[in-house]
């Protein structure tokens, strides 16, 4: 086994306690005194101790039947070195990072193995496994994730495996600083403990006070709960509320710890894990919603049940029921309810409005979105949490479509790319056509298959004789506009701000909703329609 440290000292248990003889090579006399209180042999480089020769002799001259390679280093030597040490048909496993520059002489003359270790084992990095909880058959596959977990747990317990050697360093945990300053300098570090010094009972709390809090707020004053701490609520959403004079009490997240991170950085006044107890704190009157996509009927349900205004992240819902739920609970609460469909209430996107709502004659929208592949396995490609990017993203054009024509949608057509056995996702190359009640019509170019440098997404509108054009958020072209100049903003601008802005002061105004909820219900259940339709297609 070459390398000695935390994961080295680990593997040579697990092999002692399967009956091995094991060999540890490291540079590392320490560690390799932990290797030989474990009942390994060692060998040290750094003693000019050559490491194939070792090999060879404690294999009593037939080469080992196996290299586990736990080592990090740039240098190809340790594959090189296992390739010469083992035996015929012998075995090599790479654990940890090494140069990879392989000698075929060596591995070709004695018909070696090489392979390189997913850590855990089966399941791992399998959303259907880890996420889902579909567990692999046993019959099938003996030693999954979860099992080989199992395993190390019951070594642990019997005595056979023993952590206690590989603690070198204890912190309390006020000095963590301290700790990660250790790891990142010293070398020799292997498992460093944290410990907690008051009871245990005093930790377990599902929520936390980071700042003080305010006392005073004005009664209509939105004080907002957010439900959801991921990156797109940390690097937008959250700091687009705060902009625009939100008072943010409490931010939930499922296991606690970004809450934390993003509440002190943010300026919440709470950080909790607990959803229910947010949802029912008298002192917030408003929650925002910025969860996975397969919550976001629910949490709004729950929050229009518990008396809250409601901003909730694009989809408001992935099928049909759902959407009948959330219109059944926004028609008794009697409260805000708004997506957050951003694009309408760009600088640019408003400007096109000023000049179409004049024009009395119908709108032809050509709507082209380069929205650049997501990996299949990707959580917001499958149905049942993500709804597919349809329905979880092509909802803001269909959206911004609706507020460009200002007219219900009265019809809708969509058609994929066809079935293929080279493209695994079909749905998110896609175009979808609408109609709409004054007589306009558009069509919405979803394409998941364009190239990275072209620019994300473009809008074209003709009518009267005339035509718009927005590139991207950046640069908006008027043609026979009489009296128009073309528009350029030095950043993009999706108008994130201003619609957090629109939703914040309708609360504290007492206004109508910035999007009328028939609009909201109406571009739901289109684009739901849409990736039905889609899904339908063969």
């Amino acid at each position: 086994m070459t390398g000695a440290g935390l994961i080295g000292l680990l593997t040579i248990q697990l092999l002692r306690a399967q009956g091995c003889r094991v060999l540890a090579i490291d540079f590392d006399e320490a560690k390799l005194a932990i290797a030989r209180g474990f009942g390994a042999d060692t060998c040290n480089p750094a003693r000019g101790e050559d490491p194939i020769a070792a090999g060879i002799a404690f294999s009593r001259g037939t080469g080992v039947d196996g290299v586990i390679i736990t080592a990090s280093t740039k240098s190809s030597d340790p594959v090189t070195q296992a390739a010469r040490m083992c035996r015929k048909r012998g075995r090599i496993v790479l654990v940890g990072v090494t140069g990879l520059d392989l000698n075929r002489a060596d591995f070709y003359e004695k018909e070696l193995s090489f392979q390189v270790s997913c850590s855990y084992g089966p399941g791992r990095y399998d959303p259907a496994y880890e996420d889902q909880g579909q567990d692999y058959p046993i019959g099938f596959v003996r030693w999954t994730e979860q099992r080989n977990f199992e395993a190390v747990l019951d070594l642990m317990a019997s005595g056979q495996m023993d952590v206690r050697p590989l603690i070198s360093h204890r912190f309390p945990f006020e000095d963590a600083p301290a700790a990660y300053e250790r790891l990142a300098g010293d070398k020799g570090s292997l498992g460093i403990l944290l410990g907690y010094q008051h009871a245990v009972e005093e930790r377990h709390k599902r929520t936390v006070e980071l700042h003080p809090t305010v006392t005073t707020i004005a009664p209509s004053a939105p004080v907002v709960g957010f439900i959801g701490a991921g990156n797109y609520a940390g690097r937008m959403l959250i700091p687009a509320f705060r902009k625009a004079g939100a008072t943010l009490h409490s931010i939930a997240s499922a296991g606690g710890v970004s809450g934390v991170v993003q509440g002190k950085r943010l300026g919440f006044t709470n950080a909790t894990s607990d959803t229910a107890g947010l949802l029912n704190e008298p002192a917030i009157n408003t929650v925002a919603i910025a969860t996975r996509h397969d919550s976001h009927a629910k949490l709004t349900i729950d929050a229009l049940h518990a008396g809250k205004h409601v901003f909730v992240e694009k989809p408001l819902a992935l099928n049909l029921e759902e959407l009948e739920a959330v219109k059944e609970a926004h028609a008794a609460a009697n409260r805000l309810v708004m997506v957050g469909f951003n694009r309408r209430f760009a600088p640019l996107v408003q400007a096109m409005k000023r000049q179409l709502d004049p024009v009395r004659e119908p709108k032809s929208i050509i709507m082209v979105m380069n929205a650049g592949a997501i990996p299949a396995d990707h959580w917001t490609q499958d149905q049942a949490t993500g709804g597919g990017r349809i329905i979880g993203e092509a909802c803001h054009h269909i959206d911004l479509m609706r507020f460009l024509v200002g007219a219900p949608i009265v019809s809708m057509s969509a058609r994929k790319m066809g079935d293929n056995h080279a493209v695994e996702i079909t749905e998110d190359k896609a175009v979808l056509t609408l109609g709409f009640a004054d007589g306009s019509f558009g069509t919405i170019h979803y394409l998941a298959n364009g190239g990275a440098s072209f620019p994300k997404e473009r809008v074209e509108i003709f009518t009267a004789g005339r035509t718009l054009q927005l590139d991207n958020f950046l640069r908006l072209r008027g043609y026979n506009w009489r009296g128009f100049r073309n528009q350029k903003s030095w950043r993009q601008d999706k108008g994130q701000e201003a619609c957090a802005a629109a939703f914040l002061s309708a609360i504290s105004n007492g206004g109508p909703a910035p999007i009328p909820f028939d609009e909201l219900e109406e571009v739901a259940r289109i684009t739901i329609e849409a990736a039905d339709m889609l899904r339908a297609q063969r």
